[in-house]
């Protein structure tokens, strides 16, 4: 299918979800409704340890246990979205992975044959999302260092909590998708420079990558 650009979905704009919910027996199921949201981040919980999804498209088309790996489309049949996971304490809550996060990984596995994800082992709040739980906190750009891995590739080298990371080898953050899909670009093993912001002060941080 063509895949279209997750960075031009609209709030409000009709989508459509193809999966097999419940399984096989329902399977090419089609199911529509609307954009809800965009940049959404939810917590999920597996084998006792917390991990996030960040950047998430929200949406009320119906999604259901076999929908995940499904394309969300738009109405130009274009794939905007693959069907990841539902909240199962609402009604018409589903979320999808935009395909521009997934466009990296679909290159290096055409190119390659494989792909290992790189990480440095950070989570952040974006930029739009911090004004809402730190009102004093005020910054143009950059992303905002919420927890670092202890056994990932940032850890114990120069990044803290609380630093507003800028930008990665100069190229400008202002979302966790911004950062994953520059690292997603990368091989695990590469070092990356990070520029952040601290006390108002701008500090250059290299760092390998790790492997997720």
């Amino acid at each position: 299918m063509p895949l279209g650009n997750s960075s031009d979905i609209r709030i409000g704009q009709t989508v459509y979800a193809i999966g097999n919910p419940i399984g096989l027996e329902f399977q090419s199921t089609v199911t529509s409704g609307i954009i809800s949201a965009v940049d959404r981040t939810i917590k999920l919980k597996e084998e006792d340890e917390l991990s996030y999804m960040e950047d998430l498209i929200q949406t009320d088309a119906t999604i259901n246990e076999g929908n995940s790996g499904g394309p969300l489309i738009n109405e130009k049949g274009e794939v905007i979205g693959i069907n990841a996971v539902k909240i199962k304490e609402g009604n018409n809550i589903g979320f999808a992975i935009p395909i521009d996060i997934v466009k990296p990984i679909i290159e290096k596995i055409k190119d390659t044959g494989n792909f290992v994800e790189s990480s440095i082992g950070i989570y952040a709040y974006d930029k739009e999302v911090i004004q809402y739980l730190e009102e004093n906190l005020k910054f143009d750009s950059g992303i905002y260092v919420v927890s670092i891995n202890k056994t990932g590739a940032a850890y114990g080298k120069g990044l803290l909590v609380g630093d507003i990371i800028t930008q990665i080898d100069g190229v400008t953050l202002n979302k966790m998708s911004d950062l994953r899909k520059y690292i997603y670009t990368k091989e695990v093993g590469d070092e990356v420079k990070l520029t952040i912001l601290r006390n108002k002060k701008v500090l250059e941080i290299p760092i390998v990558l790790g492997r997720k």
